[in-house]
């Protein structure tokens, strides 16, 4: 679906006008919106649009690197957006001149959709241009990676209060899940945070130039989420090492208490291997209370190394 957006010099508002009409029409500036494009529709990019054919073939392969490319009249943009719900990458592609915006979407933006609206509700359209529009939609994909972050921050906690009382093999699994969804944001807020610290440094985008403080608070939005996503990421492996290191210790506390009754028990299997022999001339087997002496020797010797141990504080 292709939509449009015409201003024209009287800062009237058009909506539906065609790409051919567009072409003819002497406007101060519109907006077209390629929203999940069919094939056909894609050619469109190419004749009556005669955009680059380079910056074309970018829009049909998908997940590329977020970037600018400069060209004659155009410059090309590529935005990651971030799915609410599965954190998969959504890519957005701006082609943006002095009098055009014109966005490419092969999924549902709800970005577009509510810089849309935002633009159409608008009680003034004279302080609106391509380069507010491309604040807007930049701002509105930035803003929505926080609640992704804080999501994140949420599951963290539970994991390290581990208030469902869950097993160390799932805390471990959702800890590592947790960690590689960080570092997926992290290779799409950083690539961001690079586009667009070379917008702010670019000497041929003067509408980027005028609305620079604008641009500069996404720019200080992007710096703060990286800093927030490598603190979480420090604090996974924190909560990894507190949990090896916990299961280290209950390990360890299991083998002393299976050594401590293990040598408890070797002279008394060493006795009751002696006199499990069964030799003829063995004098202790034909006394009378050669059974009760021993007993009593196994006892006072299991009593007496329990006791040792307990002094040392191996049953603490």
């Amino acid at each position: 679906m292709i939509r449009t957006l015409v201003i024209t010099r009287d800062f009237e508002l058009l909506k539906g006008v065609t790409l051919e009409e567009l072409s003819d029409m002497d406007c101060l500036w519109y907006w077209i919106d390629f929203d999940r494009p069919t094939e056909e529709e894609i050619l469109k990019l190419r004749n009556p649009l005669r955009f680059h054919p380079l910056a074309i073939e970018d829009c049909i392969h998908k997940l590329q690197r977020p970037k600018l490319d400069y060209y004659e009249d155009h410059t090309f943009f590529v935005l990651h957006g971030l799915h609410p719900e599965e954190l998969i990458k959504e890519e957005i592609n701006i082609f943006l001149g002095t009098n055009f915006i014109v966005t490419f979407h092969q999924h549902l933006a709800k970005e577009i959709h509510d810089v849309w609206s935002l633009f159409i509700e608008s009680d003034s359209y004279e302080n609106w241009d391509p380069y507010l529009i491309l604040y807007q939609l930049m701002d509105k994909i930035v803003d929505n990676y926080f609640p992704l972050i804080y999501k994140l921050e949420d599951r963290l906690n539970e994991i390290e209060d581990n208030s469902k009382n869950e097993t160390m093999e799932v805390l471990l699994e959702s800890l590592f899940d947790t960690r590689h969804e960080l570092l997926s944001m992290r290779h799409t807020v950083t690539p961001m945070s690079d586009l667009l610290y070379r917008m702010l440094n670019s000497h041929r985008l003067d509408g980027i130039q005028r609305r620079a403080a604008y641009f500069t608070d996404i720019h200080d939005h992007l710096l703060k989420l990286t800093g927030m996503i490598d603190a979480n990421r420090e604090l996974t492996a924190d909560i990894r090492d507190s949990y090896l290191s916990l299961n280290a210790h209950q390990t360890n506390r299991v083998m002393k208490v299976l050594t401590v009754i293990t040598t408890i028990f070797m002279p008394l299997t060493l006795i009751a291997g002696i006199y499990g022999m069964n030799f003829d001339y063995m004098p202790e087997l034909h006394w009378n209370l050669g059974y009760f002496i021993i007993l009593i020797l196994m006892f006072i010797i299991g009593a007496g190394m329990s006791l040792w141990f307990m002094k040392k504080g191996w049953f603490k």
